[in-house]
């Protein structure tokens, strides 16, 4: 007999409401569960690859490559060695700046990266005194100023800006470095409340109004770092000079970590923004070559309006394989990111693993100009970063790759900056040793 709901027992109703707000309860949580899934990588197992441990090295071996690097490029020769320099003290504590020294100034690349590289390794009084700097010279407080919240990008070694407005890499890396230190050693007070400082610029870099006003270089127009619409990051913070991305910058492992310990109200937001560089990566590169452009629309096509060479595998896109590679080895939640660590390295095995060169055409073809590298033999940096795709990669060659940042010297001379930057980090990669500092529990 069909039964009508007023000849329901009311306990048996009461049952059947209870069941449908948990089956309700229940839904809701798997969509948010699976928003923020720990995927099935380094961050759910708590295990790092160690592709030099994989290749035969010992694990005291692997220790001495790592500290040497760290010795040279911190604390080498300061002419011939050394990108880390101390600098004096002021009321917060020591200071110290990372510069580029081939072309003499401070970048919160740099600065971000060595703080990244400081908090890996347990560098404390590094990590500080390199905060300390960029707070003090590179922070712009002014609620005034267009650039207010952000770090201007580059400043001379006296603390002098050169530019007023801010680069989104340098943000990433300062906000990321700031939640490992927070995680790592507790945080302390004023600008080494380390959570707060990360919570605030986090905010910054989404919420931003846009405003214009002076600079010492002139007018200028500032918004916020991401496009809301695409959920992805800008190449610089404006939406009439900057509106298109940059591929180096998108880093969806950071992504899934800001979507659990950043601003609560903007968790979703990172945790959409991972998915959407993820499924960037394979719009912006060749289909055959894995190479990506310097500078991309938010459809992943090539942006060339404003600089020649930015449609372009250029200096910034080294990096690019190393973001989706690091993504797959913490969370393994895109699969094509495989496909695109192998596409990549089969091409520059076909361009020969000790002889390809620093830029591309994104089909392939090696260019030359003003200042560019020959390819005599390939630049350390992108070395590094080809090593990192050996992360994710699943064809027969990665290992070579991994030998080949190995046998490669510490980075030394002119050009040291950034080749050592990529080198260093790139050592802690393969070594299993840049690590995901959570929240003690």
């Amino acid at each position: 007999m069909k039964l009508t709901q007023r000849k329901v027992p009311l306990f048996l109703r009461a049952a059947t409401l209870l069941v449908l707000m948990l089956a309700g309860s229940a839904s809701r949580l798997s969509a948010q569960d699976a928003a923020v899934s720990n995927g099935s990588g380094a961050f759910a197992t708590g295990h790092y690859r160690n592709l030099f441990a994989e290749a035969g090295y010992t694990s005291g071996e692997i220790s001495k490559k790592i500290k040497k690097a760290y010795r040279q490029l911190f604390h080498g020769d300061p002419q011939t060695q050394s990108i880390f320099f101390w600098t004096g003290k002021n009321g917060n504590g020591r200071l110290a700046y990372v510069t580029d020294w081939n072309n003499h100034d401070v970048r919160t690349e740099g600065m971000s990266y060595g703080m990244m590289i400081a908090v890996q390794l347990n560098k404390k009084k590094e990590f500080k005194a390199l905060w300390n700097w960029a707070k003090t010279y590179m922070y712009i407080s002014d609620p005034n100023h267009p650039s207010y919240g952000y770090f201007s990008w580059s400043c001379k070694t006296d603390g002098t800006p050169n530019e007023e407005t801010a680069a989104p890499d340098g943000e990433e890396y300062f906000v990321m470095a700031l939640y490992f230190a927070a995680n790592r050693w507790g945080n302390g007070a004023g600008i080494y409340d380390y959570k707060h400082e990360a919570d605030e610029l986090l905010t910054n870099m989404r919420h931003r109004a846009e405003k214009t006003g002076p600079t010492k270089f002139g007018m200028r127009t500032v918004a916020a770092e991401v496009n809301e619409e695409a959920k992805m990051i800008r190449f610089v913070p404006s939406i009439k000079y900057g509106d298109f991305s940059d591929p180096s910058y998108h880093l969806p492992a950071f992504y899934e970590l800001w979507a659990r310990w950043g601003p609560v109200a903007d968790r979703e937001f990172w945790a959409q923004a991972a998915e959407a560089s993820r499924e960037f990566f394979p719009k912006t590169t060749n289909p055959n070559t894995g190479l990506a452009p310097a500078y991309a629309n938010f459809d992943g096509t090539p942006h060339s309006n404003r600089f020649p060479q930015s449609a372009n595998f250029g200096y910034d896109s080294w990096r690019t394989a190393s973001n989706w590679s690091v993504d797959w080895s913490w969370w393994q939640k895109a699969p094509q990111e495989q496909q695109l660590s192998d596409r990549i390295q089969m091409f520059f095995w076909s361009q020969g693993i000790s002889r390809y060169g620093a830029l591309y055409s994104l089909d392939g073809k090696p260019f030359a100009g003003p200042n560019i590298e020959s390819a005599v033999s390939p630049p350390t940096g992108l070395v590094a970063t080809n090593a990192v795709a050996s992360l994710a990669s699943t064809n027969r060659h990665a290992h070579d790759f991994v030998e080949a940042l190995w046998a490669a010297p510490v980075p030394s001379g002119q050009m040291r900056y950034y080749d050592g930057m990529l080198y260093l980090m790139s050592l802690l990669h393969c070594s299993g040793e840049f690590r995901i500092w959570g929240p003690k529990r």
